[in-house]
């Protein structure tokens, strides 16, 4: 993909919008039941800032989508907490894609042995766990945000096949898991019956599954002929089978419907082939699918797997392509993001894609624009398979009298130069903060979801301070409230405003005054510090004092993930002037918390830093790392005379060497194995 012939800053900028865009469309989707974009559209997002992440881990954090599942809460609903969290899955779009996850499976269980995979459909529905005790189903929640739900239990009661009673060989406590769907003929009588009343017309049966899943009337969800498939387990006080299938046969004599075909191969070849033969089915099939999931067989197997942030190591989702279409390009705007980024949008002759009107498309950078050969006035092919406006695959025909695209070489905001480094695909503003669109999309940045997160500050809001003098620096956001105090022209008589939506903001900053430390570093907007590096910043320093005083280059590279351009770049925005007057500014407003660690299990690799190196043959450098982690331990990329122990396995190099000459504790595999 060309986004990573980018430099990480154009990635870095290009990732924090794919955060906020998902982030918005995660609430329509699973809270409001009214999605803007398409299932396709989606998991290309996904897809997109997986990649991202995958080059630059230290993107990732908590607060990533990437780590997250699902949305908030629906007012109206009490809420269950997941005994065992409802996960999503990655996401596989090729035969490649699903080459690398039977390779990455094999890695990490370090093993050349062909390993079972299972496959079946992946309904195209809502998400749902039902849990029974003593063999009685007794609640069922939604998928929420994968740890709470919502408890749609007497909704869930009226679907005919879902058994209330399980047979006596099921287990005490087991949770069945599943998707709830909507059979075509009955979205096509509902979306009828609603048009006749004047009630919302829905946009497909995965819509109208999850909200007539949601409504406070169960005889409403009666109603609307929902129906539940099963395919997984959650919480369960005794094992019932040794596979993944064992489970779905497991499932299907306990009363539950099961989708059919599944398939079980070993290789690529027969995933393809049962892929390939349920597209063709998919037409014909009474419910809406969007893929084939594939699954490790071996529970045993999944076990050792583990669990990647937000998904599963040992399964993914393959699924359908995009759709694709052509239409002209009228126009190349240009914006201008926090860190002075040029970023060329396509702005389109309006389509209609899959039921989606789409009027703009990215371009990524300059670069992309000469390979492709794109010019104003040209018939473009698009695909809405890359943002939430599309993306350009290619020129079809350039229009009569066409010229190249000439990329500006001043910002278009403030009019400062806009240069390109040799080694950077990005043009960048040299304004600074004398150009407006960097100034405003900081603060954007400082108080958004990932970082301050100050609720009823939106962009739109944070754009009307910044140009009516409000807000020019973060600290001014915790001033704001004595200012408007004084002002003749309170904010409460503007335009939009009123008593209580300005009280509710005043309450919105009081209620951040406060703030964990690794959440403030990222407010910060560091060049190259996502949230994962903002996370090592806080646990290795511990408190912002320590930072401010104790950070080093030399210190700086010792730290996984953070290289070179990282440690510069931290050290030069510690030291610039300008950015020490905004911490102290800062500092006399907020209280920042120090960095707690998580807990972990207590072991002889507590608080000790750890260098892998070599191949073990027990197990997977993935696998020992995520082990090492559970056993809180601090994992470093380099050897220093900071190092606590060298893990040495076979063939291992100048790791180990320089381990031998610094006289830092070597543990071969085994004795690594003994002290966990």
């Amino acid at each position: 993909m060309e986004l990573f012939d980018t430099d990480y800053e154009d990635a870095r900028a290009r990732h924090k919008k794919l955060v906020r865009e998902i982030h918005h469309h995660d609430r329509l989707y699973h809270t409001e039941d009214a999605p803007e974009i398409s299932d396709a559209d989606y998991d290309q997002l996904r897809k997109e800032l997986d990649e991202i992440e995958a080059k630059y881990p230290d993107l990732i954090s908590s607060d990533s989508p990437s780590q997250k599942v699902g949305g908030a809460i629906k007012d109206g609903f009490s809420k269950i907490t997941h005994a065992v969290p409802m996960l999503s899955l990655g996401n596989a779009f090729n035969v490649d894609d699903v080459q690398d996850f039977i390779e990455r499976v094999q890695r990490f269980l370090n093993t050349s042995t062909p390993v079972e995979i299972f496959a079946e459909q992946k309904i195209d529905g809502s998400s749902c766990s039902l849990r029974y005790e003593n063999r009685k189903l007794v609640s069922a929640a939604t998928r929420g945000d994968g740890t709470v739900g919502e408890d749609i239990t007497a909704n869930m009661k009226t679907l005919d096949n879902v058994p209330h009673i399980l047979p006596s060989d099921a287990p005490d406590t087991v949770e069945v898991r599943g998707e709830v769907y909507m059979p075509g003929k009955s979205f096509e009588a509902l979306n009828k019956s609603q048009a006749e009343k004047g009630g919302k017309i829905f946009a497909n049966p995965r819509n109208a599954a999850a909200g007539s899943l949601r409504q406070l009337d169960s005889s409403i969800t009666a109603a609307r002929n929902l129906k539940f498939f099963g395919y997984a387990l959650g919480d369960l006080s005794a094992p019932i089978a040794d596979t993944q299938m064992g489970i779905r046969d497991k499932l299907s004599n306990w009363g539950f419907d099961v989708p059919s075909p599944v398939h079980v191969a070993t290789d690529v070849k027969g995933l393809i082939n049962y892929y390939e033969e349920v597209m063709k089915l998919r037409p014909d099939l009474e419910y809406d699918i969007d893929g084939i999931v594939y699954k490790v067989n071996d529970l045993s197997l999944q076990n050792r797997l583990g669990f990647v942030s937000r998904a599963p190591r040992w399964a993914i989702a393959h699924k359908f392509p995009a759709e694709q279409a052509i239409t002209t390009l009228h126009a190349i705007s240009i914006q201008v993001g926090r860190t002075g980024a040029l970023t060329p949008v396509a702005e389109l002759e309006p389509i209609t894609i899959g039921g989606v009107v789409v009027s703009r498309a990215t371009l990524h950078n300059e670069d992309e624009i000469a390979r492709k050969d794109i010019r104003v006035g040209d018939k473009v092919k698009i695909e809405r398979a890359g943002d939430v406006i599309p993306k350009i695959t290619e020129s079809i025909d350039h229009a009569a009298g066409s010229k190249p695209f000439e990329f500006p070489t001043q910002c278009p905001v403030c009019g400062s130069d806009a240069i390109r480094e040799e080694d950077e695909a990005v043009r960048r503003c040299t304004g600074g903060l004398i150009c407006d669109a960097q100034a405003v999309e900081r603060l954007k940045h400082f108080v958004s979801k990932n970082a301050f997160d100050i609720e009823g500050m939106g962009d739109k809001v944070i754009k009307q301070f910044w140009e009516e003098g409000l807000i020019k620096s973060p600290a001014d956001i915790f001033t704001l409230r004595d200012h408007d105090r004084n002002s003749l022209t309170p904010l409460r008589l503007k335009e939009g405003w009123g008593d209580q939506s300005v009280q509710k903001l005043w309450d919105a900053i009081e209620a951040k005054r406060e703030i964990a430390l690794d959440r403030f570093i990222y407010a910060l907007g560091i060049r190259q510090v996502g949230q994962a590096t903002a996370k090592r910043l806080a646990s290795v320093y511990g408190s912002l004092q320590n930072l401010r005083a104790k950070a080093n280059y030399d210190d700086l590279i010792e730290i996984e993930d953070i290289g070179p351009a990282v440690a510069t770049d931290i050290m030069a925005f510690l030291n610039e002037d300008h950015n020490k007057n905004v911490l102290d500014a800062l500092l006399n407003q907020l209280t920042i918390l120090d960095y707690v660690a998580p807990q972990t299990t207590e072991s002889a690799f507590t608080g000790k830093t750890v260098v892998l190196t070599g191949t073990l043959s027990s197990m997977g450098r993935a696998e020992a790392k995520a082990k090492l982690e559970t056993l809180g331990a601090k994992i470093s990329g380099s050897v220093s005379s900071k190092t606590d122990y060298v893990i040495a396995g076979a063939d291992a190099g100048s790791k180990l060497k320089k381990a031998q000459d610094l006289s830092v504790t070597v543990l071969s595999e085994d004795e690594f194995i003994e002290k966990t």
